[in-house]
């Protein structure tokens, strides 16, 4: 069925199945917003500046198809997401899906988990902002520009959704025009226009092969290229508070695909026909030392000396934008937990603007607290914490696929006609059975170099893979305590 027949049918019929508890939310996020968010949470500085340590890797053939293989594994999870949150658009969608489609113990340690990253990724992105201020401002302690940009995220989160939707839509767009104009003067020195710097093939296929690592490096480099690409989720977890969920979320959707291939492909191909990946530069750019990004080294190459000091002002936005997203995320996951009963009450309470209050004080607090630990001492117990949180982005993509897989087999089962549906997934079962074994595969070769050294590093081991057992503790505990089952396809509820 498609999507302007099923908009036609609007007056006759629900478009989709709105959850009571949404009562105190305001459904104030337009298209131009959710758009933003799909595109947004797919770009920061895994493509500004870990492209570069990603063809330093794999080379340029091997980073590109790292990249290709996470993009589609990424599509499907999007599309399953889709699906549900245009019949379901709640807010903390992945929590309600595995609760109603799978397991109420599975709902329960994915919702916690997908809070935990958020919450921990915010200090990550003020201690980020803070060295990127250091270019500016080296001698301003990095706590005042911590604090500072704390605040503002504070402020965004706390007018209501749409303060949190403009300053998304805002970042991303700077990241957008950033990107754009990188392969747009990348292609102009590829074909002679600008620059006098060796360019081509010659350059991409750098001692005979695009590729370089062997499988490890491969390996290595789709691990990057799906950290970069976590936080496309959002526009899921934000469609509860869309105006038009039907028509919104489809379309941010479909253009999450393409823009992936446009943003991340050319990006990854211009590099490596300008930057030889053997140039040691690319495997040591940092937001720390933005002057040797490979989109810093590619301007100042086609003649822009200011080059270095824009590309910091980008990568703020980026580091900005997902600081944003922590404080919206964090919050709205804990107050979905509230409302369900799997944590305080107290969490599930809104104001007036239909912000969830206690939910965002609370994810602010700890995020400040969180950061103060990672600056005091040697910062090992934040090294931890981020550990701990490293496969929660996957764990999120491997519930959402599972999730699907279940909720079109129980809607079949019972009888309902897949043409009602507002926004269909293509390629099922395919998509969510393939986006669920890449992810298990993500997930269990995090980091193969611990097993490659020869002797086994099982304090790396235990560092790498702590985020499993915390998971799997959560989700047996309450399965233990709530004595949960895993939920008939014939006892699926789609309505509340």
């Amino acid at each position: 069925m498609s999507l302007d027949r099923a908009l036609g049918e609007e007056k006759t019929r629900p478009a989709y199945i709105v959850s009571s508890r949404e009562v105190g939310l305001r459904r104030d996020l337009r298209s131009r917003h959710l758009s933003m968010i799909a595109i947004g949470g797919a770009i920061g500085t895994g493509v500004f500046v870990a492209s570069g340590s990603s063809i330093s890797t794999a080379g340029p053939g091997g980073a590109l198809l790292a990249y290709i293989i996470v993009g589609i594994m990424v599509y499907f999870v999007m599309t399953s997401l889709g699906e549900m949150a245009t019949f379901m658009p709640i807010a903390g969608s992945f929590e309600q899906y595995a609760t109603r489609f799978v397991d109420p113990a599975l709902g329960f340690a994915l919702g916690w988990n997908y809070w935990y990253t958020w919450t921990v990724t915010l200090p990550a992105e003020l201690a980020a902002g803070a060295m990127v201020m250091r270019y500016w401002f080296p001698h301003v302690p990095a706590i005042v520009w911590s604090a500072t940009f704390l605040a503002l995220l504070f402020l965004l989160n706390v007018v209501s959704v749409k303060g949190y939707g403009e300053g998304e839509y805002w970042f991303a767009g700077i990241k957008v025009i950033t990107i754009v104009a990188f392969i747009l003067v990348g292609l102009a020195m590829i074909f002679g226009i600008l620059g006098g710097h060796p360019v081509g093939w010659h350059v991409f296929m750098t001692g005979g092969t695009p590729f370089h690592g062997g499988w490890i490096g491969f390996l290595s480099t789709v691990m990057v290229a799906g950290f970069a690409f976590q936080g496309t989720e959002l526009v899921g977890l934000a469609a509860g508070e869309s105006d038009h969920p039907e028509r919104n979320v489809p379309r941010a959707i479909r253009t999450v695909f393409w823009r992936i291939l446009l943003f991340y492909v050319l990006a990854i191909f211009v590099i490596g026909m300008l930057i030889p990946y053997t140039d040691p530069n690319l495997l040591n750019a940092s937001v720390n030392n933005v002057a040797i990004s490979p989109f810093t080294l590619v301007f100042r190459r086609a003649g822009f000396a200011f080059a270095a000091g824009v590309m910091n002002a980008v990568i703020l936005t980026a580091v900005l934008s997902a600081g944003n997203s922590s404080l919206y995320a964090s919050s709205r996951m804990l107050w979905a937990l509230a409302c369900e009963g799997k944590a305080p009450k107290v969490f599930a309470k809104v104001n007036r603007h239909g912000v969830p209050m206690n939910a965002l004080y609370v994810n602010t607090a700890i995020g400040f607290v969180a950061f103060l630990s990672s600056i005091v001492g040697n910062g090992a117990i934040y090294t931890w914490m981020l550990n701990a949180a490293s496969l929660t982005g996957f764990l999120a993509w491997l519930g959402i696929a599972v999730s699907h897989y279940r909720f079109r087999k129980a809607y079949v089962a019972q009888g309902r006609s897949l043409d009602d549906l507002v926004y269909r997934a293509k390629w099922y079962p395919f998509g969510p059975l393939f986006a669920a074994a890449l992810c298990a595969v993500v997930i269990i070769g995090q980091d193969t170099s611990i097993f490659t050294g020869g002797k086994i590093d099982w304090m790396g081991v235990v560092a790498t893979y702590i985020g499993i057992p915390l998971f799997v503790v959560l989700w047996l505990g309450y399965k233990w305590v709530k004595k949960t089952k895993v939920i008939p396809l014939a006892e699926v509820q789609f309505e509340e």
